[in-house]
């Protein structure tokens, strides 16, 4: 199921063994099908390639990683050096101080390189293979063989896949760096200052991935103003809901603005986008029509809750000022300046998900569905989702000898041969998935390094000191505190995204972590929990965007707290306490 290099292996045990290893149950919450570790290999080339051959990031190469039972564990390869670290600097700053110096025209040219790169997977055309091939290919000098179409397809589709994610951190590394330089600078001159006030200082921004749940709270508004609203019912399936309007002419005016609303904002997807099975909101609109129902019973109640920008951004400045006062002129300089800096290129972090974790890759997972169901009609499978237990490298062995055998008209093992291979791996993901996986493995480090284990992971030299003397059981646990303020509430823990949905108003989520799909459940909850994650990661991100407590990289809040128990989240402090039944 996995390359070879993925595992651990005893040649490299020494040296393995004496490294911290951590699960990526940000990106990787479940076992990987094997065609999916595509979304392992390309990205921690992408980011190696980026953060340790281009900018060369100071104390930082890149990520290796590991597959334990299907689960993907990194470890981060530090510069220990002082020597290389200073020769590096160089470079990074003259890099780095390129993009910092022009971000908004090279950030233009990013997201219209985006846009090419979902048009060309959305169009590009994956042939059938007919019993003969059409006159054209005689007669037309710019026509080719099916044969060679569908390899070069299958090509094309896999480099469409590595030049997203070159293009993914091309901007990202410089998003979290201009925030890491920020809060090195303020801790440097404010030794007390705490990490949480460095993160509202950059808080208040607007970026694409509250677009969506802004429109389907306009929408509910806008039920509510037709008078359709009744045919939102808590259970009701899309299809059922669409019925009912299509029924009313203002329904169908509520239809139409919701096709108008669909392109982009519809191509957020149902998860984390690095697994096939999460499609877009066009494929599965089940999470956008319960966030229009929940909205609309909101309203009515007077209880919709949209983000308090304004007091966030006055909070902001509050302590942007008061901080700058504390210091003399020059420090002050460069305190606005590495604010300034902090301000513009942040939003990146998580505007770049919608173009590349959503808006793309639910139209990648689509196009190899379209080989899937080619192998399927040949019989080499017996469903176009079954291509995603081979591994990309397979899909092109079976797509070889599918083309060799139709172009020869000789008799095909492939039938025979892969749905066998297909049947085992699903009851091995079937399995693997009822595991649940450590936190950590391997040699608890002296220091972490890595920017981003820190920034996104939250996986800071404390923290990992803390899992490590962490034990089972009791009623406190503790993680950065990432959005301030403290709330009692009961606890709904959620660890699949199929299990959004029984999110209800006044809850506390605990979860491994969160992702954009999830913005429009924000409105409803009180706080937020998660196993995993940083300062930096989405869930405080978003949380100091609606002034909702949140704790992160507690380690363990799934495992020890049970949905319906009260708990008090203080998002102050770091601190979760599970309160008496």
């Amino acid at each position: 199921m996995y390359p070879y290099y993925a595992l651990f292996d005893e040649s490299r045990r020494e040296a393995d063994e004496s490294r911290f290893w951590f699960w990526n149950s940000m990106h990787f919450p479940l076992p990987m099908p094997a065609f999916d570790v595509a979304c392992i290999d390309s990205p921690y080339q992408a980011v190696g390639a980026w953060q340790n051959r281009v900018f060369a990031v100071p104390p930082a190469m890149g990520i290796d990683y590991r597959i334990v039972n299907g689960y993907v564990y990194i470890s981060g390869n530090p510069v220990t050096d002082p020597d290389k670290v200073a020769e590096r600097v160089e470079f990074f700053q003259r890099r780095a101080g390129r993009y910092y110096q022009n971000w908004d025209e090279l950030y233009g040219k990013w997201k219209r390189k985006m846009e090419a790169l979902i048009a060309e997977i959305t169009y590009l055309r994956v042939p059938d293979l007919p019993e003969y091939e059409p006159d054209e290919v005689m007669f037309e000098d710019d026509r080719n063989t099916a044969f060679y179409e569908v390899l070069d397809a299958y090509g094309r589709t896999l480099r469409c896949g590595d030049l997203m994610w070159q293009h993914h951190f091309e901007f990202l590394l410089l998003g979290y760096g201009a925030y890491v330089t920020f809060s090195d600078f303020c801790k440097s001159v404010l030794p007390d200052i705490p990490d949480q006030h460095i993160a509202q200082m950059v808080a208040g921004i607007d970026v694409l991935l509250f677009k969506p749940g802004a429109e389907l709270r306009r929408l509910a508004r806008l039920a509510i103003e037709s008078g359709v609203d009744d045919a939102f019912v808590e259970g009701r399936t899309p299809e059922e809901i669409d019925a009912e309007l299509r029924t009313r002419k203002e329904g169908r005016r509520w239809l139409e603005e919701l096709e108008r609303v669909k392109d982009p904002w519809f191509n957020m997807a149902t998860g984390d986008g690095l697994y096939h099975y999460y499609r877009s909101w066009y494929d599965d609109p089940s999470i956008p029509y319960a966030s229009v129902t929940g909205h609309i019973r909101a309203l009515k109640s007077g209880d919709l809750r949209d983000r308090p920008t304004e007091e966030i951004q006055r909070e902001r400045d509050r302590l942007a000022e008061e901080y700058g006062a504390l210091l003399d002129d020059d420090a002050r300089t460069t305190f606005r300046e590495l604010l300034g800096l902090s301000r513009t290129v942040f939003p990146y972090v998580e505007e770049h998900k919608f173009y590349c974790d959503y808006w793309f890759l639910t139209r990648w997972w689509s196009k190899v569905r379209e080989f899937g169901a080619l192998l399927a009609r040949g019989a080499f499978l017996e469903d176009a989702e079954d291509v995603f237990q081979l591994s990309r490298h397979e899909v092109a062995t079976a797509l070889d000898e599918l083309l060799l055998t139709w172009a020869t008209g000789g008799a095909p093992l492939g039938p025979s041969y892969w749905p066998p291979i297909v049947a085992r791996r699903k009851g091995l993901l079937r399995r693997l998935a009822e595991w649940t996986p450590p936190p950590a493995l391997g040699a608890t480090p002296d220091a972490i390094y890595d920017p981003m284990s820190i920034m996104l992971w939250g996986v800071t030299t404390q923290r990992v000191q803390e899992w490590a003397r962490a034990t089972e059981g009791g009623s406190r646990l503790t993680g950065a505190p990432a959005s301030p303020g403290v709330v009692e509430g009961p606890a709904r823990v959620v660890i699949d995204v199929g299990e959004i949905a029984d999110v209800r108003d006044g809850d506390v989520l605990v979860c491994p972590i969160t992702s954009p799909a999830w913005a429009p459940i924000f409105p409803k909850i009180r706080a937020v929990v998660t196993d995993i994650g940083g300062v930096m990661s989405h869930a405080a991100i978003v949380c100091r965007e609606y002034g909702l407590p949140a704790v992160v990289g507690t380690g363990r809040a799934t495992a020890e707290i049970e949905t319906g128990r009260q708990i008090r989240v203080d998002g102050s402090t770091g601190v979760v306490t599970i309160l008496e039944a």
